[in-house]
């Protein structure tokens, strides 16, 4: 069923980056990004990474399965054999998701054991070779999410050199967290936080490269802000603010794609999620796989903090179920 709706979304060509929600390792997980649906429509999503290893022998459908109101939605890929990927690439765009994306921008110790992540950067050749094997042999789109250069290699001309070399194996979208990385001494908390956000590198890159889709990412935390950066490049890729404080989410449909439509209420979400807590309790058993996701619902308003208060001191109980959000819920303002 998702492969045919997929194929609903390619031949209509609705894919729409203007506004992206970031993948975060640890939180955007199928319940995550449900949630996230509920109260944007188009923004496009991004699965936490799943690296090549996790796929071709683990359990598979664990890492692939997900629900299809989150289309648009797109995979991120962690590896840096191109075979691998080919084979991993096939499966994704098989489960029926949007697009595939190659992680190039993560610095952790963990990733670059593997070979993969931000240490790519220094491998555009490379690179280059995953996303050719990749594209041969989907139809759907093979991106790049990288930074803007790694440790002491951080000149526009590297970045360029990069970008080039990899547009010409056929890639046509590039997300650029605008912030270089350093690839030791720096955990990943501070590698999001320490080195300097360069904006106007990736307004450059737009400049030098108009014929690629340039989408941003690093440093967003206002529709505000994003719509001022979003004047000169093609999209925009919010992270964390938009999991802490998700009814942000609320305005994206109406000003990134022109939907009028009235968002639903933050009371109204929690009524449309009541149902899919219900159902994953009874597959799972915790309610703390969705409940997790949700505290932020009512960031900046009255009855917040008891909000997840409530939450987090019943979710543990024996008996915890729907019912716990639904009393929450009381703690705030309709």
């Amino acid at each position: 069923m998702n492969k045919q709706i997929n194929k609903v979304h390619n031949d209509l060509k609705i894919i729409n980056r203007a506004f992206c929600v970031a993948p975060m390792l640890d939180w955007t997980n199928t319940h995550c990004r449900f949630f996230h649906r509920l109260i944007s429509q188009h923004a496009l999503l991004y699965t936490e990474m799943v690296t090549t290893g996790a796929l071709i022998h683990g359990n598979h459908h664990r890492f692939l399965n997900f629900s299809d109101i989150e289309n648009p939605l797109a995979f991120q890929l962690g590896g840096s054999n191109p075979k691998e990927l080919a084979i991993c690439a096939k499966m994704i765009e098989d489960y029926g998701y949007d697009e595939v994306n190659l992680n190039v921008g993560c610095p952790s110790d963990r990733v670059q054991n593997g070979r993969f992540g931000a240490c790519l950067m220094a491998e555009p050749d490379l690179v280059a070779e995953c996303v050719a094997a990749m594209s041969q042999v989907v139809t759907i789109p093979v991106t790049i999410k990288s930074r803007i250069g790694i440790d002491e290699s951080d000149s526009y001309e590297e970045l360029l050199h990069f970008i080039d070399t990899i547009a010409n194996a056929g890639c046509k979208t590039f997300i650029v967290h605008a912030r270089k990385a350093w690839l030791s001494g720096l955990s990943p908390k501070q590698n999001r936080e320490i080195p300097p956000l360069r904006y106007d590198l990736v307004y450059q890159l737009k400049k030098d490269f108009p014929q690629l889709e340039i989408i941003i990412n690093g440093g967003i935390t206002s529709l505000d802000q994003a719509e001022e950066i979003l004047a000169n490049v093609d999209g925009v890729m919010m992270g964390r603010e938009a999991y802490q404080n998700p009814y942000i989410l609320s305005e994206v449909d109406k000003r990134f794609y022109g939907d009028d439509r009235s968002p639903s209420s933050r009371h109204d979400i929690v009524q449309l999620l009541i149902p899919y807590i219900h159902a994953q309790i009874k597959a799972e058993g915790r309610l703390n796989s969705v409940s997790r996701h949700i505290l932020g619902l009512f960031h900046g308003e009255p009855g917040a903090r008891n909000w997840r208060r409530y939450i987090s001191e019943n979710v543990s109980r024996p008996d915890a179920n729907e019912n716990v959000i639904l009393e929450a819920l009381k703690y705030t303002r309709q």
